[in-house]
């Protein structure tokens, strides 16, 4: 997935529209909820891994710029984010894919991720990218993705056609311009079952819990635990 654009791509609601205003406050839930699931205190290193270029959106690097101990956060990315640490001042921020991380293993306590996962490829790829994270990881790792089961595709915000079989959506979505998203490299959602899976398959403890919209599981949050977390 390394690319030369930036993860702004993968955003196409305008900013101040509705669908961005709900996706603020649902990262802003997930935010929360990655504090009560993981409990990082405030000596204990975060790894952020999917930081983006993007400034448009005040959330899109929510990590960043809502935990309050900033120089325990090192950011990574495809993207060039190296502005994260003139904006936040104490961030470490290095270019890099999250599929081949450049950390020896549990190089970090926690490791962070949010709306990543379905952005990097085939089931093989996204395993890998788990994988990765969890082997830089000390303690634990909170992962983030989209669920496949909610009626709005967010990326897009079309209704229902992501429930179709994967080659009828990829159709779809390049009749309606969106050639990116059509392909699986760029986006490929998931189930909680599919992340169920991935994790088995690693064979790491976890567990999947929902967030909420509207009373639907609009977003799945993964955490993984080590040791004796």
């Amino acid at each position: 997935m390394i690319s030369t654009t930036a993860n702004a791509q993968y955003n196409v609601a305008k900013p101040g529209s509705l669908p961005q205003r709900i996706t603020g406050r649902m990262r802003r839930s997930m935010y929360d909820r990655f504090l009560s699931s993981v409990r990082p205190d405030s000596q204990e290193t975060i790894l952020d891994v999917g930081a983006t270029s993007d400034q448009v959106y005040d959330f899109s690097n929510y990590l960043e710029a809502w935990y309050p101990h900033k120089s325990r956060i090192t950011a990574v990315g495809i993207d060039d984010a190296k502005f994260l640490e003139q904006l936040y001042p104490g961030i470490n921020f290095l270019k890099a894919d999250g599929r081949d991380l450049p950390f020896a293993d549990e190089t970090f306590d926690v490791v962070h991720s949010s709306a990543v996962l379905e952005h990097v490829g085939s089931r093989e790829s996204q395993m890998q990218f788990v994988r990765e994270l969890t082997r830089v990881a000390r303690r634990a790792v909170f992962m983030t993705t989209p669920n496949r089961w909610f009626p709005v595709e967010i990326h897009t915000v079309l209704p229902f056609v992501h429930w179709l079989p994967a080659p009828w959506f990829r159709v779809i979505l390049r009749h309606l311009g969106h050639d990116m998203l059509s392909r699986e490299e760029n986006l490929n959602l998931l189930t909680a079952d599919d992340l169920r899976t991935v994790c088995r398959d690693i064979g790491v403890r976890h567990r999947v819990e929902v967030a909420r919209l509207w009373g639907m599981s609009s977003n799945l949050l993964l955490t993984i635990y080590k040791g004796t977390t």
